[in-house]
């Protein structure tokens, strides 16, 4: 594992200020571990067309990229969940029968999500693979309208599969899914979910989950911050975080290839002489591995102190975004015209900075789309701009960093 800590010392709302950002990433190297995913696939009448053609071609780049020891399987879902393949090792019998189940997929009336994602996760823990990742990603286009609907059920759901050992990723295709219950569901294995405007964009849209789902070097991934000096310390990104003893520990989730994981802290300081102790902890081939990580200091202006800001600037720019998107919903353009401008102050300070690995850029054309709505004063809200802004804010809020080869960043 890469893993860097830096910290940089500046002056705050109520004194001086500690701002930790802890970096931890694979080796590029480092040998990855086989998989049992569960595919958990919506075939709902909205899926009919397009989007059903999209979401098969989607699955069959999954089945492409499995290797030798990782295990598949296949439930399709429309009012009521069916496991059509069960998870297998991808030998050459397996894998022309998952294509075959794929390629017969006919769509359905209802969308049962609840029970899918459960069905899907029990078929998971009903097979004991020494060493593979239990692991599943589920693609939807709608909203449930089949068994439990309430977000309190589902946000249950996500924590049972997630204490369960089992990785939860998810795709929401669309404008009629609700970005809430995908938030619910992945938010536990601090995977965020991701969205993608329509059936055009789904095949690389799964490339980059595809990378993700298939490069897993270590998993648990936990950071322990312990301070000396300090009134207070927070993880300003939504990983779970609780206090043991004299630590911070902060669970980072899954380790993989490609993806870096980021976990910015923020302290207030009651002491000139300060410290920080950082460990990190994640399992790896079946051990436990800890490594205590120096805390380098930055000063505010070079290269690792702007890094830092920028981290924080982002996250509170994707937090304004969807702040403006919430207040447009429930009608109220001044709140919504406040939360914009926090977000278009944070992108100038962003593009300020140049720091390069918090590209600006990204967010341009998410905030300008949110400027026209505001000025529309929300009438007609397009409701897949209100689900890319979610998205971008679960993912940017749990920092899964992407570092694509070029193959996948073109699409090809």
């Amino acid at each position: 594992m890469k893993l860097t800590a830096w910290a940089v010392e500046r002056d705050g709302v109520k004194g001086r200020d500690v701002h930790l950002l802890v970096t931890v990433e694979a080796e590029a190297d480092a040998p990855r571990a086989p998989v049992a995913v569960n595919l958990v696939l919506d075939r709902s009448a909205s899926m009919r067309g397009a989007p059903m053609a999209a979401a098969v071609e989607a699955a069959l780049l999954l089945v492409e990229r499995a290797g030798p020891k990782d295990y598949l399987g296949l439930l399709a879902f429309d009012g009521v969940p069916e496991q059509l393949a069960p998870l297998r090792i991808m030998d050459s019998e397996a894998r022309a029968q998952l294509v075959a189940r794929l390629s017969a997929l006919k769509t359905g009336q209802g969308t049962a999500l609840h029970e899918a994602v459960d069905s899907g996760a029990a078929a998971i823990r009903r097979l004991f693979v020494p060493g593979a990742r239990p692991k599943m990603l589920v693609l939807t286009d709608g909203e449930p309208s089949v068994g439990p609907r309430a977000l309190a059920e589902f946000r249950t759901l996500g924590s049972t599969v997630a204490e369960s050992g089992i990785t939860l990723h998810a795709l929401g295709l669309g404008r009629h899914y609700l970005p809430e219950i995908l938030e619910a569901l992945t938010g536990p294995s601090g995977t965020g979910f991701t969205h993608v405007d329509d059936a055009e964009g789904l095949p690389m849209a799964t490339a980059a989950l595809v990378a993700e789902l298939f490069g897993e070097v270590g998993t648990y991934g936990r950071v322990f911050v312990r301070p000396t000096g300090f009134s207070e310390l927070q993880c300003r990104h939504r990983y779970p975080a609780r206090s043991e003893v004299d630590a911070l520990s902060v669970g980072l989730g899954s380790l993989s290839h490609a993806f870096a994981r980021r976990a910015l802290f923020t302290g207030r300081l009651d002491s000139a002489d300060w410290s920080l102790g950082v460990t990190t902890t994640w399992m790896e081939n079946g051990d436990t591995r800890r490594v205590t990580v120096p805390v380098q200091r930055a000063l505010p202006d070079s290269l690792e102190g702007r890094l830092i800001r920028a981290v924080g600037v982002e996250l509170d720019l994707v937090a304004a975004e969807s702040a403006s998107w919430k207040a447009l919903l429930r009608r109220n353009p001044p709140a919504a015209e406040q939360a914009l401008v926090t977000a278009e102050s944070a992108l100038r300070e962003l593009f300020e900075l140049g720091v390069d690995e918090v590209p600006p850029r990204r967010h341009e054309e998410r905030l300008g789309d949110l400027r026209r709505a505001v000025e529309r004063k929300g009438a007609e809200l397009p409701a897949l701009l209100v689900r890319r802004a979610r998205a971008e804010d679960a993912r940017t809020g749990l920092s899964i960093v992407q570092h694509l080869p070029a193959s996948i960043k073109a699409g090809r």
